[in-house]
């Protein structure tokens, strides 16, 4: 596959290493105003660094778009006239619709939303994934991708902005989270290495217990917890101080922040 990234910043520089990792493709371009935080990827086979976006366009037949979003209106009517019935634009774009992508491109485009999040450097990402009516016939593409680098849901748009911040948005959330109980751990004795190793494996090993069993998280608690015992006080204590509450809160406060995007874009 001949890819490009648009954009390669925070999310794109991340892309570009899980699909290097994995070797998942035939080309690949790369561009950004700025090439210096692109040196790492010097002297890759079949890796190209550019500031020039039509080029990037030109020599490829996947575009992932990984820019910010008050730049995206203007990087689509830069590239349109250069792109062909081969290509297949796949957007990251926060809050930028199918639909006005379409305004931009043509609704004739194979268009196609995705929103991974960062683990998508280790091969962990979460992504989901729509499209429009051209696009729903490239979607097996995109789901290719995003599946040699973690997993993927097929989602309609309308959910693509909740998916936003719980899988986007969600790993900042865990990494809060695993923070807090690196130093719990660490008030409890343990050094700070330690602290955090304890935590990172003890959260990987929670998901995977789900992932693998398909069980519901209270059905795993319970496993844990016995009458009278240190796992149910400490839950019952966590839940008086509001820790669901909170991160249900924070969530919908993320959500509702997408909606404001919205509206300043239109």
């Amino acid at each position: 596959m001949k890819i490009a990234i648009i954009g390669t910043g925070n999310l794109g520089h991340s892309i570009a290493k899980g699909l290097i990792i994995d070797n998942a493709f035939t080309t690949l371009y790369l561009t950004k105003r700025n090439l210096e935080s692109l040196n790492e990827f010097d002297g890759y086979k079949n890796v190209s660094i550019t500031s020039d976006n039509i080029e990037a366009v030109q020599k490829s037949d996947i575009l992932i778009f990984a820019v910010q979003p008050a730049h995206f209106e203007n990087v689509l009517q830069e590239i349109v006239p250069h792109l062909t019935e081969k290509h297949v634009l796949i957007s990251t774009v926060t809050g930028f619709l199918i639909p006005r992508m379409e305004s931009l491109v043509g609704d004739n485009q194979f268009v196609i939303r995705a929103m991974p999040n960062t683990a998508i450097a280790v091969g962990k990402s979460m992504t989901c994934i729509c499209s429009n009516t051209q696009g729903a016939k490239r979607v097996k593409i995109a789901e290719a991708i995003f599946n040699r680098l973690g997993h993927t849901l097929i989602i309609p748009e309308s959910q693509m902005q909740a998916a936003t911040v719980v899988c986007a948005s969600g790993v900042a959330f865990w990494m809060r989270l695993i923070r807090a109980t690196t130093q719990a751990a660490i008030q409890l004795g343990f050094d700070a290495q330690e602290a955090q190793e304890l935590s990172m494996h003890t959260c990987e090993g929670a998901a995977s217990l789900l992932i693998q069993t398909g069980n519901h998280p209270e059905e795993e608690i319970d496993k844990v917890t016995t009458p009278k015992g240190c796992t149910i006080e400490g839950l019952n204590e966590m839940e008086h101080k509001g820790l669901s509450s909170s991160l249900i809160q924070g969530m919908v406060a993320s959500y509702n922040k997408i909606s404001n995007i919205k509206k300043e874009q239109i």
